[in-house]
């Protein structure tokens, strides 16, 4: 059995606060047990206003976000995997990137989300997110305390064929942090959560952001994790941010692939 947290958090607008938050968070893990920390989706920054989160949204050799929980977790001596971060890109665009930390604070894998989260929602919530970021291309898997870690980015969620990816890659757990609205959330987050372990055989683990945030948004909250049957180990509501905590065991992962097969059965289909 590994230890394993989460951070659920309302993150605001300042990254340094933001920041000093995550270092708490990551010192807690360390001090609950945990082997490694899972953080939301846009840990270090979430402003929908993008001409004031120009001036935060820089390049990762200089993001104090990532640069204080690079040395929280060697201090810690726990591994993080970062939800994302806004950092500025080769192209000049924004990229939502997951990084993976090990437990002497180097980066050991990065991910860029790589579907745009850009809808019109029946409640009159518009998001255009591919109007500042650009899109990663390529399919991420890191060995870490908990075996192989795919690695998602909340909208993402939607998309089977980045999962399949990951299941043929062998993945043991998949992160798949978020910050989902509430109306989304309420109707698809668990439900579509859950599909993605079983069709994985594999354990998710989705951080999610919570709450009234400082730029005006109200995200969905329900941070989980959920083992490779479709069982539920961890769900922290919608009540405001923490750490939460949850077993992973890679025995159970066997078991389930042995009684259902599905990756070994898995055929291709031509259209």
């Amino acid at each position: 059995m590994t230890r394993i947290a989460l951070y659920q958090a309302t993150t605001g607008i300042d990254p340094r606060a933001n920041a000093a938050r995550l270092v708490e968070a990551i010192e807690r893990a360390a001090v609950g047990g945990a082997q490694m920390l899972f953080t939301p989706e846009m840990s270090g920054l979430l402003d929908r206003d993008r001409q004031r989160a120009v001036g935060h949204v820089v390049s990762e050799a200089a993001n104090p976000v990532l640069a204080a929980v690079r040395e929280a977790s060697a201090r810690a001596n726990i591994w993080t995997c970062i939800g994302s971060l806004a950092v500025l890109a080769d192209g000049g665009k924004w990229a939502n990137r997951s990084f993976v930390i090990d437990a002497g604070g180097e980066i050991v894998a990065r991910y860029d989300k790589m579907h745009m989260f850009d809808v019109d929602l029946a409640t009159g919530e518009s998001w255009r997110e591919s109007n500042a970021y650009q899109a990663g291309d390529k399919v991420v898997a890191v060995d870490t305390p908990i075996g192989r870690l795919g690695l998602a980015v909340c909208y993402d969620l939607r998309f089977p064929g980045l999962f399949e990816a990951l299941g043929k890659l062998g993945c043991d757990a998949i992160a798949i942090p978020a910050a989902f609205t509430v109306p989304t959330g309420r109707a698809h987050w668990h439900i579509m959560q859950r599909a993605r372990a079983i069709e994985a055989s594999a354990y998710v683990i989705a951080a999610a952001q919570v709450g009234q945030h400082e730029d005006g948004r109200t995200t969905y909250g329900h941070s989980l994790v959920v083992d490779p049957w479709g069982e539920v180990l961890l769900d922290m509501g919608d009540e405001g941010s923490g750490v939460g905590f949850a077993e992973i065991d890679l025995s159970r992962i066997a078991d389930v692939r042995a009684q259902v097969p599905s990756l070994a059965n898995r055929r291709e289909i031509a259209i």
